[in-house]
């Protein structure tokens, strides 16, 4: 009876030590409005971060980048899922600290001419007209911005920029209304091959960037350093999982194929760089909102 009260004893104590270090942690996702899509999107991913480290995660809806900032800075969420030109400005803005990369494939960008334009090189876009999309947009607008800046281009005064819908640009494009534009590479192939009046040889590409730095996951710089790193270390303990998780809705299908990795801040330097490129060297604030 003594060795079966002690053993009880030690498995109650072991469950209260657990209980006692297990956390509650708020969880937005800056690019989705709404507790209802939150649910629906990223709930799979939630359960798996539960599963994964142990803790509680509730869902914070914002509805836009700057409330999620202004929800980090006041210590009301967390942690976040937020794109790369997002992190840029939250972290100068609440020092914010990312913490897992959102490894996505084949996530760079491209600018697109037609095949018959005799524009054949960046520089041949002086004076010509560009269309990029949303504006701030990562893919659609700061990285092929800085295409061109790497290819001796000022993308604020040596074209004629628009910004509109993909499917406008891309009429304008076919029409000849621009001469070129600048969009997440991905989506434009998946526009091409969607294409049945247009061959694909119809469009060409003549400058592509590298790789994008990742999407990620960031820690509130209130968040204890030893808490962010115990998350990081259970995340990349069962990744298979949380990246089933966050590819369970098709919402999210962009990540398929993806990776999880360990990030540091200096991995978004270049992103600052398009920033600056592109007429906004503060990057202080959300360009567009």
């Amino acid at each position: 009876m003594k060795l079966k009260s002690l053993l009880l004893g030690i498995s109650l104590a072991a469950v209260s030590a657990f209980a006692a270090t297990a956390e509650t942690w708020k969880l937005a996702v800056t690019d989705v409005e709404g507790m209802e899509r939150l649910q629906l999107e990223w709930g799979p991913f939630k359960e798996a971060l539960e599963a994964a480290t142990g803790d509680t995660f509730e869902f914070y809806a914002v509805n836009s980048r700057t409330a999620a900032a202004e929800a980090l800075r006041g210590e009301a969420v967390d942690f976040v899922v937020s794109g790369p030109a997002e992190y840029v400005v939250i972290n100068k803005i609440t020092n914010a600290t990312p913490l897992i990369g959102l490894g996505r494939p084949d996530y760079y960008c491209a600018l697109i001419v037609r095949a018959d334009s005799g524009i054949n090189v960046p520089a041949d876009l002086v004076g010509k007209s560009v269309a990029f999309g949303d504006i701030g947009s990562t893919s659609n607008m700061l990285c092929p911005m800085q295409v061109l800046a790497d290819h001796g281009i000022d993308p604020v005064n040596d074209i004629e920029r628009t910004h509109t819908s993909r499917n406008i640009a891309f009429e304008a494009l076919n029409n000849g209304d621009i001469d070129a534009l600048g969009m997440n590479a991905g989506t434009f192939i998946g526009v091409r091959n969607g294409q049945t009046e247009l061959p694909y040889g119809f469009y060409k590409v003549i400058a592509r960037s590298g790789d994008l730095p990742n999407d990620m996951i960031m820690a509130g710089a209130h968040v204890p350093t030893e808490a962010a790193e115990a998350m990081r270390d259970a995340i990349l303990g069962s990744k298979a999982q949380v990246i089933a998780g966050i590819t369970a809705h098709e919402e999210n299908d962009k990540y398929v194929g993806m990776d999880l990795v360990a990030i540091e801040d200096s991995a978004y330097d270049y992103v600052r760089s398009m920033y600056s490129n592109a007429g906004y060297p503060q990057f202080d604030n959300f360009i567009g909102d």
